[in-house]
């Protein structure tokens, strides 16, 4: 991706706390979108019988669809959700500015107000060459640490769980009270290259004794 997402999410006006919240992938197709180049394509598409939301990008498109809402981390820290792949990419080194593409994304943003420099955001991935539990300062800004939870060739459809409060304070050392904002994003801007992505539900939870960082 050429600009940096975490600069377009900043700023985020209040829209109050919320303790909890599910989005659906038709919820998540009605986010507002931004992009930054050519807009990826998002539609409803079933896979497996599941109702998703298909991300299809080809000629070097760039969009994410993003929500403003704020989410309350003492009560709900833990966020899951669910995606899939159609291949990853091909020879990128994604902690480079050439290889800042993901077939799939998700962003947990804090937003910093009148401070922008202060907006801090990990970036949950699929990566196409890092393995699973890795992670690295995005190469536009150091502020978005970006995190492979997925890893390499297709699994078909895969849940995933984690402590976003946990998270935050392991890449960036703050504990948070809460969140500001969401986001994801299928891109191809800078390899060239075609991928689609499915994305499932994503909610909120409190933390219980099976949910983990992992």
């Amino acid at each position: 991706m050429r600009r940096p997402l975490l600069l377009m999410l900043t700023c985020l006006p209040g829209v109050g706390l919320c303790h909890a919240q599910h989005y659906s992938p038709a919820d998540i197709l009605q986010w507002p979108e931004r992009s930054f180049a050519a807009a990826t394509r998002y539609q409803l598409d079933p896979l497996d019988g599941s109702p998703l939301l298909r991300a299809d990008c080809s000629d070097r498109q760039a969009s994410a669809r993003y929500l403003e809402q704020q989410i309350d981390l003492r009560q709900t820290p833990v966020l899951r959700w669910s995606w899939a792949i159609s291949q990853p990419f091909s020879g990128l080194n994604e902690r480079s500015r050439e290889g800042d593409d993901y077939p799939v994304r998700l962003y947990v943003v804090k937003d910093g107000g009148l401070l922008p420099w202060r907006t801090l955001a990990v970036n949950y991935v699929w990566s196409s060459s890092q393995p699973v539990g890795s992670h690295w300062p995005n190469a536009y800004t150091a502020n978005a640490q970006m995190l492979a939870v997925s890893s390499g060739v297709p699994q078909g459809k895969v849940v995933l769980e984690r402590n976003v409060r946990e998270d935050f304070q392991r890449l960036h050392g703050q504990t948070l009270d809460q969140i500001d904002g969401l986001a994801i994003m299928t891109d191809c801007d800078n390899s060239g290259q075609s991928v689609s992505g499915w994305y499932g539900s994503i909610e909120w939870l409190p933390a219980t004794s099976s949910s983990t960082g992992r």
